[in-house]
């Protein structure tokens, strides 16, 4: 159960972050209020997770340990997916929704 006086340190994995910034370059080209705006969003709800990160729901899929992780949508489509190891909470992969599950790295 999380308490409510505990800030959890956040960690964006490296591989996550530059999927992410490659398609925020993308985006930009078309469009970049757009990008900004993506980037300010799930840089706020990445940050939201220090505080409360067990407010979402469980991650299931077949074939990922069960409850290991945990996600959040921002941004209306994109899926924050994570997990929580004592008080430090890794995100381990920013999935666009918009594709096939098997396209994503978790």
């Amino acid at each position: 159960m999380e308490q409510a006086d505990v800030v959890y340190q956040v960690i964006v994995d490296t591989a996550a972050n530059d999927r992410m910034a490659e398609h925020l370059e993308f985006l930009a080209r078309v469009s970049e209020n757009a990008a900004s705006g993506l980037l300010d969003e799930l840089i706020s709800d990445i940050k939201s997770l220090s505080s409360s990160p067990l407010r979402n729901p469980v991650f299931n899929r077949p074939h990922l340990p069960s409850v290991k992780y945990r996600y959040m949508i921002s941004g209306k489509r994109y899926r924050i997916v994570y997990q929580v190891d004592g008080e430090t909470v890794y995100v381990d992969d920013i999935q666009d929704c918009r594709q096939d599950d098997d396209k994503n790295i978790l």
